[in-house]
This record gives structure tokens, C-alpha cells and sequence, in this order.
């Protein structure tokens, strides 16, 4: 079944939140799914028999990465698709501390999950994908790329890496390939729980998204997907290399 598919998809961070909502949209619309993840999704492999394959492995490990991509699981899951998508979606909020507290060796494994694997990912899916189907990236930005937060100092730095990847990818101006760089909105994830159980102390601004879970102003992962899939396969997709999903519905 998968080598008949005309379009699939390789999705991180696919085991729960946003990813997982991601990886079932498209599964339920018949595109196929390879999900990246240190661990695997019980559930979509139950609700999409024979749609969904899985790999676990930890992309925060730029080496193990490295060497999953040299072998053949890539380039076997994308053949005899027409269209090829990527969505960078795995990342994390910490560190999520002020400079002095931040610990350099989660440091560099936020960046490596943050920025390395998605960059990582883009090039080798471009590398083995046919030189005459469509490509499309989608990394999952933040408003913090393109507005600093006291404590998330890690977490807007790998962001606006990714924006500015977007941005210079569309300059060059490849065939057939298409990226944008999309932030989601506030979503009611596992990211936010970890914002709640923080303090003041390492972020500031923690009351503000505290008042936001209680006045419901975040949005249901399910429905952010809709909306987010919906666009990846717009014709309009990739026409800005960074966007924000909320302006895009208005």
C-alpha cells in the first residue's frame, strides 16, 4: 500500500501533542505517515492500519540522526510518491531558564532538536525525494522567534534559526520545492503544562499563558492541525517563507 500512495509525509515529534494531531490529520486524509519520535504512537497505528509507519529515534541525538539518514529507510518510504512532506514539529521549551541557570549541555541538546534535526531532515528529504515531484517543508515556528521572552532565550534562538532557514531556502529557488516557516498560535499542550509548573523566577512571564489556560484562549491541538494541513497543501503554500497561522484564518 504505501508504494501506491501519491503523496506522504515524514512528521517529528508524532507520539503526542501537536505532532500527533498533525500525523492524524494527514493520516486521515490518505496521505501517508512516517513519524520520528523516541516513542512510538499506539493509538494513530491503530486508528490508520497500514497508513502509518513508525521509527523511534531520538532527534535530539544528532549522530544516531546522522546515521538513520545514511541508511536506506528514507529514500525506500518516499518512492513512487508524487509529492513529498516534511513538518519539523518535535522541539522543546527547555532550558527554560534565565542565562545564568541554564545548563550548557541541555543547551546544545535543545539545539540540536530544535535546529539541527529539522535542518538535517530538510536536506536529506530533498536529496532523496525524485528530482520532478513536489516538496514541502513545514517548520513549526513560534511568535517567540520573532518576539524575545525573558527565560526563553534557548527556545526563541532555535525558533528564529528556523524562520531564517525558510527564508534562505526560498531564495534559492529549487524546483519543485516549496517551505515555510508557520507559527501555530498558543496550543493546549504538554509545552503549556511545563510553562504552568515553572516560576516567575526562571519565566517571568509565566502568569500571563496561566490566565490564558483559565480564560480558554488556547486552542485544541485537532483543530490547529486542521487548519495547518489545510494550508501545506494550499496552492498558495510557500508563497512567504515565514508566516503565522492565525493571520492565515483571518
Amino acid at each position: 500500500m504505501e508504494a501506491a500512495l501519491r503523496t506522504k509525509a515524514i512528521v517529528t515529534g508524532h507520539s503526542r501533542g501537536l505532532g500527533a494531531a498533525l500525523a492524524d490529520e494527514l493520516l486521515a486524509r490518505g496521505i501517508g505517515v512516517l513519524g520520528l519520535a523516541r516513542q512510538p504512537n499506539a493509538a494513530l497505528a491503530a486508528a490508520h492500519p497500514g497508513l502509518l509507519r513508525e521509527h523511534r529515534l531520538d532527534l535530539s541525538d544528532s549522530a544516531a540522526l546522522a546515521a538513520w539518514l545514511a541508511g536506506a529507510e528514507l529514500r525506500d518510504w518516499l518512492a513512487g510518491a508524487q509529492t513529498v512532506l516534511l513538518i519539523n514539529n518535535a522541539g522543546t521549551l527547555q532550558p527554560m531558564a534565565l542565562l545564568p541557570a541554564q545548563d550548557p549541555a541541555a543547551v546544545a541538546k535543545a539545539i540540536a532538536l530544535s535546529v539541527a534535526a529539522p535542518l538535517m531532515l530538510s536536506a536529506a528529504l530533498v536529496a532523496a525525494s525524485p528530482a520532478a515531484g513536489e516538496r514541502r517543508i513545514l517548520h513549526v515556528s513560534s511568535g517567540a522567534a520573532r518576539k524575545p521572552y525573558a527565560g526563553w532565550s534557548v527556545y526563541c534562538a532555535g525558533k528564529a534559526a528556523l524562520d531564517h532557514h525558510a527564508r534562505a531556502v526560498q531564495l534559492e529557488a529549487s524546483p519543485g520545492l516549496r517551505i515555510c516557516s508557520l507559527a501555530p498560535g498558543v496550543l493546549d499542550t504538554a509545552m503549556q503544562g511545563e510553562i504552568r509548573a515553572t516560576t516567575t523566577e526562571y519565566f517571568p512571564l509565566r502568569d500571563r499563558f496561566v490566565e490564558m489556560q483559565r480564560s480558554g484562549g488556547l486552542v485544541a491541538p485537532a483543530e490547529c492541525a486542521m487548519h495547518l494541513i489545510d494550508y501545506l497543501l494550499d496552492a498558495d503554500f510557500g508563497r512567504e517563507a515565514v508566516a503565522d497561522l492565525r493571520d492565515l484564518m483571518q
